[in-house]
């Protein structure tokens, strides 16, 4: 069963090297990279600890208590629905721009507005933990001067000990980059 946000290390695998951009359909957001294991284990830890809730709620039902089994099933909904919003999180490209989706919102540049998107040595948050190490990020530089996130980090739940994976998925958003910045909207 393919899964959407699984798709860009198949298709940049793949592809026979003549085309920076190996994607059918440059109209649809995609991330250029895979989840990390990290990301990846959290949100399942997460989907773990909302199965046991869900089977809470059903006890609590049984028993006859309707308040209890409605907040044990909000709490529940509200834990699946973070694990799959911790899955969302990342970088998302496509013809129109640059997307960069953290947990509690979204920020949509398009083309025409990024002056540059490159790779920089700088103190960069471990985990997204306030905790800082050296390390390397994707920046991406407004027209204009404005204030743009890091996209990328070597050290976020996406890349922790997966460099190769990084740098893969730095050169695709930078490949993007490149042929969409020069296009006019």
């Amino acid at each position: 069963m393919p899964l959407p946000f699984l798709t860009a290390d198949g298709a940049f695998d793949a592809h026979d090297g003549e085309d920076a951009l190996p994607h059918e359909d440059h109209d649809r957001w995609r991330r250029p990279y895979r989840p990390g294991p990290w990301r990846v284990a959290i949100a399942a830890v997460l989907l773990l600890l909302a199965a046991f809730m869900l089977l809470a709620t059903m006890i609590i039902a049984a028993a006859g208590t309707w308040g209890g089994a409605a907040v044990s099933l909000a709490a529940s909904l509200a834990v699946v629905g973070s694990a799959l919003r911790l899955l969302r999180t990342g970088v998302w490209v496509s013809r129109q721009g640059l997307r960069r989706v953290s947990f509690f919102g979204t920020r949509s540049l398009p083309w025409s507005e990024v002056a540059g998107v490159r790779t920089v040595q700088q103190p960069v948050r471990w985990l997204g933990l306030p905790r800082t190490v050296q390390g390397q990020a994707l920046t991406v530089a407004a027209r204009g001067g404005g204030q743009v996130p890091v996209l990328l980090t070597d050290h976020n739940a996406d890349f922790l000990s997966r460099a190769e994976a990084f740098e893969r998925a730095a050169d695709a958003v930078e490949a993007w980059a490149d042929e969409y910045r020069s296009v006019p909207a």
